[in-house]
């Protein structure tokens, strides 16, 4: 408890959290922007003809369960990518500052410092979900009350997708802290994490998307293999045709995080830090 204590007060006595936390703001409120005019599409009918293999999908997308979910959840995107970059930072700055070597000095046992460095960053992730939840309470009834939906404060769906995205953003943290110890640069590994994120998010939905245009929609559940894509179906709100089942994207993405903390745990372990 002690290491967690002491690897808290290293990233709050650093301005890296609250900039983050500033970037975090305007992207949150882009998110929300976008998804009142989706909302705003989908139940006033404003989208256009819709083809007739699509027809289910866009039923399933437009329905309350849907449209609450995805408002309460509201700034997920580039959310996890905030809180990927933070893990990185709390184990690459270490580097970076030349700290690492009094780190293992005054704490031999490397195991116990990984671990205190993957739960700090776990609750600087939760502070950061917590911090985009309350303010989606607050604008999300907004927004569906302008669209006649209502709050869906009783929903159970809007619940269970606010519970989930707080899930991924723990296992996004967990992500980053496995990238940073793989890649002790800090430029390096931030870049890394953004072209992984950004890049493969883009690319695989656009590769998902060719490829099952032209072998068939079972394709779609590929997006799994996708930790992004994984995300996003955790907190659909709904079942949507022809996607992966809601679960199948929690365990996926746990399956990752579990990985990395442990080739994290098993390489700083090992390998030399001088």
């Amino acid at each position: 408890m002690n290491l967690v204590r002491s690897e808290l007060i290293k990233i709050r006595t650093t301005s890296t959290w609250w900039i983050f936390g500033l970037i975090t703001l305007p992207l949150w409120a882009l998110a929300v922007f976008f998804n009142w005019l989706q909302a705003d599409a989908l139940t006033s009918g404003n989208i256009g003809e819709v083809p007739a293999d699509q027809a289910d999908q866009v039923q399933a997308v437009a329905s309350v369960d849907s449209l609450a979910a995805n408002l309460y959840t509201s700034g997920q995107f580039f959310g996890l990518l905030i809180v990927m970059l933070l893990g990185i930072v709390v184990v690459t700055s270490e580097f970076f500052h030349q700290t690492v070597t009094t780190t293992f000095l005054t704490a031999p046992h490397r195991a116990a410092v990984m671990l205190a460095k993957l739960a700090a960053a776990g609750v600087l992730a939760l502070l950061f979900w917590l911090g985009t939840t309350l303010l989606n309470l607050i604008v999300a009834p907004l927004v569906l009350n302008a669209v006649d939906v209502g709050s869906q404060f009783g929903n159970g769906a809007v619940w269970r997708a606010v519970a989930l995205n707080g899930l991924a953003y723990l296992l996004w943290s967990v992500l980053g802290v496995g990238i940073g110890v793989l890649i002790r640069s800090q430029i390096g590994a931030t870049v890394t994490g953004i072209l992984l994120y950004l890049g493969g998010t883009i690319g695989a939905a656009i590769a998902i998307g060719l490829l099952a245009q032209r072998f068939g929609e079972w394709i779609n559940k590929l997006q799994l293999l996708v930790p992004s894509l994984a995300s996003s179906l955790m907190v659909s709100g709904a079942e949507i045709p022809g996607n992966p089942p809601r679960w199948a994207g929690a365990a996926v993405l746990i399956g990752y995080a579990v990985v990395a903390g442990v080739i994290g745990v098993l390489t700083i372990r090992r390998r030399d830090i001088s």
